[in-house]
């Protein structure tokens, strides 16, 4: 007797498993709605939209012990967050292969303030053959050699305090955007707009640097200065006369965050692709962006590391 209900209790069952079960269940709804976690206190939300793919990973955290507790319920919950991670990310995973015919290549990098060889990640850069390059954290010293680098394959540049933008197309209308937060000083100089004259017509390119956000135990994310800074960027692009706009820049935020809903919602949705790009050793979120509004993103992706602590993203453009 003892040996039979010894042989039941190690048996699967349904009764088994409800905290597994519940945990699949809210990462699954978080997974869909992670606007349902609230930004108050420390910004919990944007917080959770910065990592949001990674939630995946409680599939095979769970899985052992959904196996091990011998669990029908735990084991068919694991398929809630599966189906809402490809519900939510699935699409990014058609990435990969040849860009297509007459796309629009555009290659995006922070190429780091203290970069120890500015022109070897610029002559990287400039064989990706792209057709526009931007670059954040140029400093003055570093821009002498990234010209002479980019000079003979994207001769048309555009500068504005640190960030800059080279083409290979001619560009007019180069004017710097005024995209600082209260309380910086006035050589807070990171935002710049420029009209490329491309074989398809016209462009606007926007190159933004946002602020910086940090994470602490106290505080969680403080976000509040790039979130102003996004707020005046997208006021920026809505005023844009030209309907063709491509965003390039480090936005410090995923596009699943809603801090940069001010210019997220006035642009297409992210091309496919997981363009994870921080921190370069071991990339973790994609916070180097490529935005376009009446143009399509047809395929997002990270390039191999420079001397920067961000990986540069190239994506192709069908205008």
């Amino acid at each position: 007797m003892a040996e039979k209900r010894a042989g039941r209790a190690r048996g699967w069952s349904w009764k088994r498993g409800r905290a597994v079960a519940l945990v699949c269940l809210l990462a699954a709804v978080l997974l869909v709605r992670p606007g349902l976690v609230p930004n108050t206190p420390g910004r919990m939300g944007s917080l959770l939209e910065t990592f949001l793919p990674w939630l995946g990973l409680v599939v095979p955290v769970l899985l052992l012990p959904a196996l091990s507790r011998r669990s029908f319920l735990a084991s068919a919950a694991l398929l809630l967050p599966v189906a809402a991670w490809f519900a939510s990310f699935g699409g990014h995973l058609s990435a990969g292969g040849q860009a297509p015919d007459g796309a629009f290549t555009v290659v995006q990098h922070n190429i780091s303030d203290v970069n120890p060889d500015p022109a070897a990640t610029a002559r990287a850069l400039a064989s990706t053959d792209a057709d526009l390059v931007a670059l954040e954290e140029l400093t003055a010293p570093a821009l002498p050699a990234v010209e002479a680098a980019m000079a003979a394959s994207h001769p048309h540049r555009a500068t504005s305090g640190t960030v800059g933008l080279w083409s290979k197309h001619p560009l007019t209308g180069i004017r710097p955007v005024d995209i600082g937060p209260e309380g910086v000083g006035e050589d807070w100089d990171r935002g710049l707009r420029a009209t490329a004259r491309t074989p398809q017509g016209e462009v606007a390119v926007y190159v933004a640097h946002l602020p910086s956000v940090r994470i602490t135990p106290a505080a969680g994310l403080t976000s509040g200065r790039r979130d102003e800074s996004a707020a005046l960027l997208g006021e920026a692009v809505a005023a844009e006369p030209l309907d063709r706009v491509i965003l390039l820049g480090d936005l410090n935020g995923t596009s699943d965050d809603r801090g940069l809903e001010p210019v997220g919602s006035l642009m297409n949705p992210p091309g496919p692709g997981f363009a994870f790009s921080w921190p370069a050793r071991f990339p973790v979120a994609g916070i180097d962006q490529v935005l376009t509004r009446s143009a399509t993103v047809v395929r997002v992706r990270s390039l191999p590391a420079t001397g920067s602590d961000h990986r540069p993203v190239a994506a192709d453009i069908r205008l």
